[in-house]
């Protein structure tokens, strides 16, 4: 369940909190409720308890490196598991708890890395077989902020990406800045991003860009909505 992040692996297998009148309110979301583990406090932040009323999610995943860009689009219905992938050259239906397909293998490993970039707070709690560990007071590699770390480390068996790891970086209301990713748990990250745009739909909150300290590599979400 992870994220394709090098530039190369994400065009070759499709691949900031707002603040002031945004700002989450915390007690409301109960984030700061000691019996939560970072993890869930985190999830939580981001509207993970909204969850189960969403029957259909629509989004398009679009990568930008420098001049090239690359686009896909998809529907899911999370409570049957049902997929439309769509890209320029494809339409592709298939259902992730059936036997799949080549075709749909190949639509899914790109729905599991484009969910992760749009979903990774929620997969913290989601997802089995990994590990978490914490840092508080460490300097973000992007902006130099001093923020607390989330480590999340996946088994080295199982999934599209084994041994994967990710480093999320958040500020005290639980609000991820930026991340880096690890490819096979490396020491030196593979790609680091900042999360600088939110949208909020119904209580559920999605980071829709993500972009280096730069700008010359993007990754973000159009056509964004829940039902």
């Amino acid at each position: 369940m992870k994220l394709i992040s090098s530039i190369f692996l994400v065009l070759t297998l499709f691949m900031s909190c707002k603040e002031g009148k945004d700002k989450m309110n915390l007690e409301k979301l109960n984030i700061a409720d000691p019996e939560l583990t970072t993890a869930e406090a985190i999830a939580n932040r981001y509207g993970v308890s909204n969850w189960d009323g969403v029957s259909e999610l629509n989004f398009s995943f679009n990568v930008k490196s420098g001049m090239r860009m690359a686009k896909r689009s998809f529907r899911w219905f999370p409570k049957t598991n049902d997929v439309v992938f769509t890209s320029d050259t494809d339409t592709i239906e298939y259902n992730r708890n059936a036997t799949m397909d080549s075709l749909a293998l190949y639509a899914d490993k790109r729905f599991i890395n484009d969910t992760y970039w749009l979903l990774a707070p929620f997969k913290l709690v989601w997802d089995e077989g990994v590990s978490i560990s914490e840092e508080k007071n460490v300097v973000a590699p992007i902006s130099g902020d001093t923020l607390h770390k989330l480590t999340i480390l996946y088994d080295s068996e199982g999934g599209y990406t084994p041994g994967d790891a990710y480093d999320m970086y958040y500020s005290e209301d639980f609000a991820i800045k930026e991340w880096s990713y690890r490819r096979e748990n490396a020491e030196k990250a593979s790609t680091s991003t900042l999360w600088v745009k939110e949208k909020n739909l119904d209580g559920i909150i999605l980071n829709t860009h993500h972009q280096d300290s730069i700008g010359n590599f993007q990754v973000f979400f159009t056509d964004v909505s829940i039902k």
